[in-house]
């Protein structure tokens, strides 16, 4: 750990090299206080990043997690990498980086306050109150003009974050992701990764720990529930309520026609290939689902000439530390598995992620099966409110993910880069806000006919 730095009262500046020497218990509780809690930003996700291997030094995922203290009291937490490059991170600073390059500058080490290899929006900067989240961001800056880095850059910020950052001082940037919502929205902007506006973030529709049956899939596609229940189960059916959809049928006929039609098309495809879907939550996930999981994911990664992220390891520590975190869908053709799709859930805020994908065969349409309409089925079934589908993607819309703004706070050392920089994301964010002027256009939904 490196030694602590003296902070302007009433806080004291901790830094630690290692998740696990920070207690998880206070961490967490910090956590849950955040408007905009993420379960990846849980002690135990990022305790399995660092411990398994997949974000340590070595890979370039420096820790230096920043904290404010009052005592023995913490106050103010965020993950803070040293980066030596910029991959898995989901925003692209690569022409910055070349640019500073370009001027015989050193553009790594930079800082980052981000979850790795996890463009989920999020609560990134954990705090007690208004006065300690500013505090923090203070900081950071300290910190990094004191390491004498490039840049600092927070990633995935929720709108308490990118207030803080744009109070500071530190520049804005918005990209855009696709999310569903269990209901039929007007197309709009949003910000963050907040529940429904006006929605019970429990979802107000079943208790968290409730069963479910080990299928979802509609009985009209020609795809049929296979093996029995899972012993330890953790939701269940629950009837539509409000604007919700009641199945995915339901959802579809909210959809102009030519998408409708499109998704039927899309899924009878895979029901004529005799790909049978089954899912396991929780500890129902056995290690055997989490190994042929593994073969798909690491395929998939050494098919575009990569390594994986994510170790092995890394996934059997999220089977022991956060199971309830975790849905998987195994595609199976006459009895063999073929496919999986690796959802993150959080049961709390009724909020599921798109995370993970592989194959081990082709078949047409299996992608959009998997990553799609099987946890869309399934979000609608147990009343999940929404759906998030990862980085980019504007291929989502047509399965009536719409777009939404994602935003993240920037600070270059170099007043002469960091003025260069601001004017490249005025320029951006007015791109940004084209682009979804355009994709307003695209609107997949039909008009609403009601509340």
């Amino acid at each position: 750990m490196p030694p602590d730095n003296a902070y302007t009262p009433p806080y004291d500046l901790r830094v630690f090299d290692h998740p696990g020497a920070l207690d998880a218990t206070a961490w967490d509780a910090l956590l849950a206080q955040q408007p905009d809690p993420s379960p990846f930003l849980r002690h135990a996700y990022l305790a399995a990043l660092h411990d398994s291997g997949s974000a340590v030094p070595a890979r370039g995922w420096t820790p230096a997690f920043v904290t404010l203290w009052q005592g023995n009291v913490l106050h103010a937490a965020c993950p803070l990498y040293l980066k030596s490059h910029s991959y898995g991170e989901y925003v692209f600073d690569w022409a910055w980086a070349n640019a500073y390059e370009q001027h015989g500058l050193r553009y790594y080490p930079k800082a980052l306050v981000a979850v790795p290899f996890t463009p989920v929006p999020g609560a990134r900067l954990l705090a007690r109150d208004e006065t300690a989240r500013a505090a923090l961001v203070q900081a950071l800056v300290a910190y990094a003009e004191q390491e004498k880095l490039s840049s600092l850059h927070l990633l995935f910020l929720s709108p308490t974050d990118a207030t803080a950052c744009e109070a500071a001082g530190l520049m804005l940037r918005h990209n855009v992701q696709f999310h569903w919502k269990n209901r039929a929205p007007t197309l709009h902007r949003e910000c963050g990764s907040l529940p429904p506006e006006g929605a019970d973030p429990t979802g107000g529709v079943m208790a968290p720990d409730r069963q479910a049956p080990s299928s979802v899939i509609p009985a009209n596609t020609g795809i049929q529930p296979m093996g029995a229940p899972p012993e330890n189960r953790l939701d269940t059916p629950v009837a539509n309520q409000g604007p919700r959809y009641a199945h995915f049928e339901h959802f579809l006929t909210h959809l102009q026609q030519d998408k409708r039609k499109k998704i039927r098309q899309e899924r009878r495809k895979v029901a004529d290939a005799r790909v049978r879907f089954r899912h396991a939550q929780g500890p129902a996930i056995s290690e055997a689902d989490w190994d042929f999981f593994y073969r798909c994911y690491e395929r998939t990664y050494l098919e575009h000439g990569n390594p994986p992220y994510l170790s092995r390891d890394f996934f059997a520590r999220m089977a022991r530390a956060m199971p309830d975190n975790w849905l998987l869908f195994t595609a199976e053709r006459e009895g063999r598995p073929i496919a999986t799709s690796l959802i993150g859930i959080d049961p709390a805020q009724r909020v599921a992620y798109g995370r993970y994908w592989g194959a081990l065969e082709r078949v047409d349409c299996l992608h959009f099966e998997a990553c799609y309409y099987q946890p869309l089925a399934w979000c609608i079934e147990y009343g999940y409110l929404r759906f998030e589908g990862g980085a980019q993607g504007e291929h989502k819309m047509a399965r009536a993910l719409l777009p939404v703004s994602t935003t993240s706070a920037h600070w270059l050392a170099h007043p002469a880069f960091a003025d260069a920089v601001d004017r490249f994301l005025e320029r951006e964010r007015a791109g940004v806000a084209e682009y979804l002027d355009h994709l307003q256009t695209r609107q997949p939904l039909r008009p609403a006919t009601g509340p």
